[in-house]
């Protein structure tokens, strides 16, 4: 390949990638700020996800600018270069929306977690709390209620007898 088509397929190879990166970044954080996450640590994330896509496609253009392609230096050879290029950022593009999906399902679990845990607190407080109430057939004496039946039953004066 000469010089001017070399030089012509890595700046159109550079700024597809570029351009899909820049895609990729501001379409994911959107994505993963709309799962209710921390905004720090998605933007974070997303960031990351970003570099790794650049770093994987331009080393895989600058490997792919390497290899001898059928044509010479004429212009199908370019074109079939390019055409290389898009399949390989398509797939490098696949595999980082699945890892945002995958970070959103991640981040959708937590939540969820997050909030049975929350509104079961009352419940657990409700529970951990011991009550008093009167003994059946025997007046005056008082016994607790106890969510612990190892202590022998619901029902017992805190000795383990009714």
């Amino acid at each position: 390949m000469d010089t001017n088509a070399y030089v012509a397929y890595l700046v159109v190879g550079i700024l597809m990638v570029v351009i899909d990166g820049q895609i990729i970044y501001h379409s994911g954080k959107r994505y993963l700020e709309n799962s209710r996450g921390n905004p720090e640590a998605e933007a974070s994330m997303t960031r990351l996800i970003t570099v790794l896509f650049h770093l994987v496609v331009l080393g895989a253009l600058a490997l792919l600018s390497t290899i001898p392609f059928p044509g010479g230096s004429s212009l199908p050879s370019v074109v079939g270069r390019l055409g290389v290029t898009l399949l390989i950022i398509a797939v490098a593009h696949g595999v980082a929306i699945s890892v945002l999906a995958r970070q959103r399902e991640e981040q959708a679990v937590e939540d969820y977690n997050t909030r049975v845990v929350e509104s079961r607190a009352p419940v657990d407080r409700q529970l951990a709390e011991p009550t008093v109430q009167p003994v059946p057939g025997q007046e005056g004496r008082m016994a607790r209620v106890s969510p612990n039946l190892e202590q022998g039953g619901p029902y017992t004066s805190g000795d383990g007898r009714l």
